[in-house]
């Protein structure tokens, strides 16, 4: 699974990108500090079903602690966005050509209001939702700028259409639906507008999104409208108001063994901190006291609720909860809310699934069918005739 984040320059993707994953990358206050697009992982958080089964996990494609697991996404941040980028505009091409195998997206934008969609600081307060207007007309002008590129290879043929928008991630089914909804023709003589309909319904429902509204902490009193005016917009579940700033300093700070922090509070741990450190700390702790950063509670809510997935272990031994070497719980696996037995053996391995017999509820002991709608937390044996 690969998350992107992007925006219009100067919202705080690089910022959020760090406080996310916690790396090292360009931050500062001008258009464009990300050129070339850093990539890193950052980490879902949920309870592991160990607590339930009254057991000890070996994690292994993840981690556990304190019976919480925290599972890998990859995560790319890109190169702002500006106005007509699909016409290769600013980083034009390369930034959209960098998103081309995202599965979801985090759009940033500056909920106080005082950067514009250049990135430069703005005269007047800035309507936020312009912003998130421009980076979805740009996705769609991309993709309906590559369909009339290669017009001629796919022409009265459905398969090359399909195998030209396949290269971005984008299923047969939801292309098969946008031509549909849109009452398109089939030989694919499409206007522009009927191209731009198409695309936009494509984007909708392939690559799927939520707001980050960042810099909750900068002092401005249009904040609160600005939210209630985007959640109005794009829908209350799409928006998370945030402070990525806040949430990487404490992150650095924890990393660096000044405090300790559990996401909603910290506790200074050096009591040997500089002044300034110590004042820094008293700000953000004034911050704590009435908001939150809400960094982890934007990845949780785009993986758990937007893209509806949920957590399930595969085991070899249903009675141990274990794997071929004896490991307790060691995988635990993303998979669509209402997926199949079958399409866990696939993600496993698609010779375990071709050779699938049936599989085994480990927490009940029950055998189940290939066919067996996955719950929340299940742990899974997969019995196949292939090894």
């Amino acid at each position: 699974m690969l998350i992107g984040i992007i925006g219009t320059p100067n919202k705080g993707k690089s910022s959020l990108f760090s406080a996310l994953t916690l790396n090292d990358v360009k931050i500062a206050n001008y258009p464009f500090t990300t050129i070339d697009p850093n990539k890193g992982i950052a980490y879902v958080k949920k309870q592991c079903v160990e607590k339930e089964l009254n057991t000890k996990c070996n994690a292994r494609n993840s981690l556990c602690i304190n019976s919480i697991r925290y599972i890998p996404i990859n995560i790319i941040d890109v190169a702002g966005l500006v106005e007509n980028a699909y016409k290769g505009r600013g980083m034009g091409n390369q930034f959209l050509n960098d998103l081309s195998n995202c599965d979801a997206f985090i759009i940033v934008t500056d909920i106080s209001g005082k950067t514009n969609s250049e990135g430069y600081q703005a005269n007047l307060d800035y309507n936020p939702i312009k912003d998130i207007k421009i980076v979805i007309n740009e996705l769609v002008k991309w993709i309906s700028s590559i369909i009339i590129k290669h017009k001629k290879t796919y022409k009265n043929n459905k398969e090359e259409f399909y195998k030209l928008l396949a290269g971005f991630k984008i299923d047969k089914h939801i292309i098969k639906h946008a031509i549909e909804i849109n009452s398109l023709p089939d030989n694919f003589e499409w206007s522009e507008e009927q191209t731009d309909k198409f695309s936009r319904n494509i984007i909708e429902n392939s690559k799927p999104f939520i707001i980050a509204a960042n810099k909750y902490d900068v002092d401005n009193e249009e904040i609160g409208k600005n939210i209630e005016d985007l959640k109005k917009e794009f829908g209350e579940n799409k928006v998370i108001e945030c402070s990525a700033a806040i949430e990487l300093a404490l992150r650095k700070a924890e990393k660096q063994e000044i405090i300790k922090y559990n996401n909603d509070s910290f506790e200074i741990i050096n009591k040997n901190i500089t002044k300034e450190q110590q004042d820094a700390l008293n700000i953000i702790a004034g911050f704590l006291k009435i908001k939150k950063t809400n960094i982890q509670e934007l990845i949780n809510k785009l993986i758990f609720e937007i893209l509806n997935n949920i957590t399930v272990y595969p085991v070899e031994d249903e009675n141990k909860y274990t794997d071929h070497f004896g490991n307790v719980l060691p995988d635990v696996i993303l998979i669509k809310n209402k997926a199949l037995c079958i399409d866990l053996a696939e993600i496993i391995h698609s010779e375990l699934a071709k050779g699938m017999l049936y599989a085994i509820n480990a927490k009940t002991r029950q055998k189940i069918s290939k066919n067996y709608e996955l719950k929340d937390n299940d742990v899974i044996k997969i019995v196949s005739a292939i090894k």
